[in-house]
């Protein structure tokens, strides 16, 4: 398993690096919304779907939903930051589900809910990385924001595992623990004054913008959790472990995607109300 893991990781990792730097605007957007796809095609089936009419159907819904939001950016210019303050308070009432799991489900479980949560989820992320990519060194706003969940998740795993003892969603995830919360949030403040560091070479980058880039990924860690529950607790709803098996080794674009889905709106509204630099 670890090997697969590892070889999936290798194949993959060039592919985002490439997209990420490579790609223009509105061909990353092109990128990305494969991405959309696939996890629309995911959810569909945590959502119920067995039936591949219904998963291409939503797929396509998916897809038709992001194509609406490339013309509401290219017309609006306050379109986007509308997707992401509705973000905000969808991975807030998000929170809320989690935390009163399995309860809660009697709000959710029905499939025609499930597939409107799923938007929420995979929307909103693909509006903030073409945000983020239209940002003045938005390549490597991207690239931080993928090291700062990495980072998180591995600082999570190696805490949890070796001082791991308060349960942090004992229904949902019972592997997960505050200890490794507070493990990926120490290994993530290494990468932010790492950042930081880099930054402070910039007469632009002062005091207040250490200030923001601390809060954003704190918050960003704490919302990436969420998540990583979101897409835990629907698939315990629906009794799998992987949303898929596309990727051997990881599961599904879901089970690496999780954390992005939540992280990216939240990182990309923090930086259009608080530039940096």
């Amino acid at each position: 398993m670890l090997k697969q893991r590892i070889i999936t990781a290798l194949v993959l990792a060039p592919i985002m690096v490439w997209g990420i730097f490579f790609l223009q605007l509105d061909y990353f957007a092109l990128f990305t919304a494969i991405i959309v796809a696939l996890g629309a095609w995911e959810w569909a089936h945590l959502s119920g779907s067995d039936v591949i009419s219904e998963r291409v159907t939503y797929t396509m819904g998916s897809l038709t939903l992001l194509s609406l939001c490339y013309v509401g950016q290219l017309y609006f210019h306050w379109f986007d930051e509308i997707v992401l303050w509705l973000a905000l308070v969808w991975w807030l009432i998000a929170s809320i589900l989690v935390r009163s799991f399995p309860a809660s489900s009697s709000h959710w479980r029905s499939p025609r809910r499930q597939r409107i949560m799923g938007l929420l989820v995979l929307v909103p992320m693909w509006v903030g990385l073409y945000q983020l990519k239209g940002l003045d060194h938005g390549n490597l706003w991207i690239l931080f924001l993928m090291l700062v969940i990495w980072g998180a998740d591995v600082g999570a795993y190696f805490a949890g595992k070796s001082f791991g003892r308060s349960k942090l969603a004992p229904n949902v995830s019972p592997g997960k623990t505050w200890e490794g919360v507070a493990g990926g949030l120490l290994t993530v403040y290494l990468v932010v004054t790492v950042a930081g560091l880099i930054l402070s070479g910039d007469p632009d980058f002062t005091l207040s913008g250490w200030i923001v880039l601390f809060a954003s990924t704190t918050l960003v860690v704490l919302f990436s959790i969420i998540g990583d529950l979101v897409e835990s607790m629907v698939k315990r709803n629906r009794g799998v472990k992987d949303s898929s098996n596309l990727l051997p080794g990881h599961g599904g674009v879901m089970d690496r995607a999780d954390s992005m889905c939540a992280a990216v709106p939240i990182f990309a509204l923090a930086l259009s109300l608080f530039p940096i630099g």
